[in-house]
């Protein structure tokens, strides 16, 4: 692994720890790590295995458990100190982690029926995330093995439909899109078909995830407004191309492998520009039901 991107990551690690008293941005995070916010929670959850408000969260648990287990601090100045916005807040988190009260712990914690278990907390990353070491997925394997070339797309006027909610239902904007397209006679065989997931869901809620859905439009189209359908500039650049296909729920995990094992061992670091998801096929028709997609992910060297 490009020990770069590992400083980076650990560096933000520490940066975290230092400072989970207080609130945390995910744009403080990405600035201190110096990648875009777009990209940044990509990276880190690859390379550290949850994602950045999870980590913050685990080590806020972690120091709360120390002070539970080894202090009289009462409750409610413990969740202040470790950098909880309410006591319903901290209550829940506990809850949700360990099924049990901060009070409840700690008084288990004076019968000696508790016993703290920071394990799944890392002191640094040493190595990407666990599945990449294990070979018992025909898929991984291949993936791990990716032919990924390197190519400069142009940029591309387009119409959009977008979709606020979970990315399984995208299929509604590509619905609303479609019929905008076919109206004006705009096919696959002549325009780009391309989606953007414009949120990562493991850092936004799933009802409010944004995803367009694409048709380039050819040169001199004339644009006429029209409700649920937009139009913009996508920007070109360099873009690193994964040709993808395999069934939907797979493009995920090919997401989280170009982020914490091929980029952090290229040349390259990503821009800020979205990923494009081309879509070279309809899986409602594949006898597979499988998807077939260039996948697109904006890449810029990295500096010396």
């Amino acid at each position: 692994m490009n020990h770069d991107y590992l400083e980076r990551m650990n560096q933000v690690v520490q940066y975290i720890k230092d400072h989970s008293d207080r609130k945390l941005t995910l744009d403080e995070l990405a600035e201190y790590a110096n990648f875009s916010k777009y990209h940044f929670s990509r990276i880190f959850t690859s390379m550290v295995g949850k994602t950045p408000i999870a980590y913050v969260n685990e080590i806020r648990l972690l120091k709360a458990i120390q002070y539970l287990t080894s202090t009289t601090t009462s409750v409610t100045d413990i969740a202040q100190l470790c950098g909880f916005d309410s006591i319903t807040t901290f209550n829940s988190a506990f809850k949700r982690y360990y099924n049990k009260t901060p009070s409840e712990i700690r008084a288990d914690y004076k019968h000696r029926n508790f016993s703290q278990d920071s394990s799944n907390i890392p002191a640094e990353i040493t190595a990407p995330l666990s599945y990449y070491r294990s070979n018992e997925s025909s898929f991984l394997r291949r993936i791990w093995n990716m032919n990924i070339s390197v190519k400069e797309l142009p940029e591309y006027e387009v119409a959009y439909a977008r979709h606020v909610g979970s990315y399984l239902d995208t299929h509604y904007a590509w619905a609303q899109i479609g019929s905008w397209a076919s109206e004006h006679s705009l096919s696959p065989a002549d325009q780009y078909f391309i989606g953007i997931s414009l949120d990562d869901p493991g850092t936004v809620d799933e009802f409010a995830c944004r995803y367009d859905a694409c048709v380039t439009l050819p040169a001199h189209f004339k644009k006429q407004e029209r409700v649920g359908i937009s139009f913009k500039q996508l920007p070109g650049g360099l873009n690193a191309l994964f040709q993808f296909y395999d069934t939907p729920d797979k493009l995920g995990i090919t997401y989280q492998s170009i982020f914490a094992q091929w980029l952090p061992n290229s040349e390259y670091e990503p821009d800020e520009r979205p990923c494009l998801e081309f879509c070279m096929n309809d899986p409602a028709t594949d006898p597979e039901g499988k998807c077939k997609v260039d996948l697109y992910v904006p890449i810029k060297k990295r500096a010396d």
